[in-house]
């Protein structure tokens, strides 16, 4: 019995699905709807673009800087799809509904997320982290 070989979208890279993964298992969706109620900015009604969503894309958008928004947003939907994550509801935007998610959003959310995730990853028996009794950052 013939099997068809499983492929990625043209374009695009498995590490980019890797990446997206990483981001969305250390900054589970509980912790992004949780501080986005703490701000007030969770979504009141369905959008095209959902406030959790719009903080993974501005995440996101960190990462692949030299690529245009609508491409980011791509790549995060089908990331969200091979990683199991419910996009079905959402569809693609144009760059006024993505501007304007992002400035429904706020920075406010991204900055309280930051002070919930961010911790220095090196242990004190990290090799090179420390230097005597400080600890190295770049």
């Amino acid at each position: 019995m013939a099997r068809t070989v499983a492929e990625l979208p043209a374009g695009t890279r498995v590490t980019d699905y890797v990446s997206l993964g990483v981001i969305a298992q250390k900054i589970p969706p509980s912790v992004v709807r949780e501080v986005l109620r703490q701000e007030g900015r969770e979504s009141r009604r369905q959008r095209q673009l959902p406030a959790h969503l719009v903080v993974y894309y501005v995440i996101a958008l960190a990462l692949y800087m030299g690529v245009s928004y609508g491409e980011v947003l791509r790549c995060l939907m089908e990331a969200f799809r091979w990683l199991g994550f419910s996009v079905d509801r959402i569809r693609q935007t144009g760059r006024s509904g993505i501007s304007q998610a992002r400035s429904r959003l706020g920075s406010a959310p991204m900055r309280r997320l930051f002070e919930e995730v961010a911790a220095p990853v090196a242990t004190s028996q990290t090799r090179g982290a420390w230097y005597r009794q400080w600890r190295l950052v770049t």
